[in-house]
């Protein structure tokens, strides 16, 4: 599903060739790794079979090996993946299965609890997997097959590790396919409310989607071969990114990356109205009322009939009103002449307005006349 609604920097970088597998967990996954725990001990190295390990010690991920693989073969993250797998409930009943799934590690293209696993698992080997609710479907299941709150047995078999092919020697069509496979696996987690997820894998697709100024040589070669429409079309799919990209920073409060995001895109296409909308609405946040009010009239004037634009549209329009009245208070105390100089006690006697304006205008030109005066005199003596 795409994320089309009018509603928020994680680097991916790849793991070098020898890193242990404590280094990967602590700095890649970011787990806390105490190398001298017996049990993180036992899930790091190689454990007989039938034993369960309890992969993050708190018993909701833990992973038995029925068939030990290749030694030292474990796979790093970025590597792509072939698995058999099998998921199970308690009661038996199977809700997943696939014979060659591919997945690129660390890209959270399984469920949590399965990327995590299968970064422990060396090639041919065959292990069971028990993944709590928590880092499997969660209280939203994944209807109709798996219900909420469901724990999840797997029987996973790692069948293949491959090298993640370098971005530079893929064609536009390949960049096109992979980065919009990684966007709309963002659009999965984003419609769980998992933003954070999303956010990593949006960023994962633009590195796909690549800008023009970024192609190497070779990728400058290959653009000779493409048509100008190839080009707009994937042009077009790094703005649907961003803007997906804004909706979701938006949902972790980080706003200023978020309007980073929608000015990538509206420096491309300046009469997005999803992207004058959340800016809209970012500047709204940050409390930049009247040049939220101005974007969101940008959007309106594009799409009249767009109710969540007028609805935005009708809040500033109060906010600015009371920014506007608060500021005529401030100049008001700031002059003598707020509301409160103008009521009269009862006791005292009311004076005639002409009077009034007149002792007014005398203490203007009295207060004018001290200043001057003040002046000359500070020059005379200097």
């Amino acid at each position: 599903m795409v994320v089309e609604t009018f509603e928020n920097k994680m680097e991916d970088e790849p793991v070098e060739p020898g890193v242990s597998q404590a280094d990967f967990i602590k700095e890649e996954l970011n787990f806390d790794v105490d190398l001298n725990d017996s049990m993180t001990q036992a899930a790091l190295n190689d454990h007989p079979t039938e034993e369960w390990i309890d992969i993050l010690g708190n018993g909701q991920l833990k992973k038995k090996v029925v068939k030990q693989g290749k030694s030292g073969t474990r796979p790093n993250r970025s590597d792509i993946c072939t698995i058999k797998m099998v998921g199970k409930l308690k009661d038996n009943t199977i809700v997943e299965k696939y014979e060659n799934l591919k997945i690129q590690l660390g890209d959270v293209e399984v469920i949590q609890g399965l990327d995590l696993a299968i970064a422990l698992m060396d090639k041919d080997e065959v292990a069971e997997i028990e993944v709590d609710p928590r880092f499997a479907y969660g209280h939203l299941g994944k209807p109709p097959s798996i219900p909420p709150d469901a724990t999840i047995s797997y029987t996973v078999e790692l069948k293949f590790v491959e090298l993640e092919e370098e971005i530079g020697s893929l064609s536009i069509s390949q960049w096109k396919e992979i980065g919009n496979k990684k966007r709309e696996r963002g659009n999965w987690w984003f419609t769980r409310n998992e933003p954070t997820l999303a956010i990593q894998c949006y960023r994962r697709a633009l590195e796909y989607l690549l800008p023009m100024e970024s192609r190497t040589s070779y990728q400058n070669e290959v653009e000779d071969s493409t048509t100008d429409a190839e080009l707009q079309a994937l042009l077009e799919n790094r703005m649907t990114v961003y803007n997906n990209l804004a909706a979701a920073q938006m949902k972790t409060q980080a706003y200023d990356a978020a309007l980073k995001s929608v000015q990538s895109v509206l420096s491309y296409q300046p009469q997005n109205v999803k992207a004058l909308y959340r800016k809209g609405k970012l500047l709204h946040y940050k409390g930049e009322h009247t040049l939220a009010y101005q974007t969101l009239l940008q959007a309106l004037k594009l799409q009249p009939e767009t109710k969540a634009i007028q609805v935005e549209l009708a809040i500033l329009r109060e906010k600015n009103a009371k920014d506007a009245q608060h500021e005529k208070n401030l100049y008001r105390k700031m002059l003598g002449t707020s509301k409160n100089n103008n009521v009269i006690p009862k006791n005292i006697k009311k004076e005639n307005k002409y009077e009034t304006t007149s002792k007014l205008t005398c203490s203007l030109i009295g207060g004018a006349t001290a200043a001057i005066l003040g002046v000359l005199l500070y020059r005379l003596v200097s």
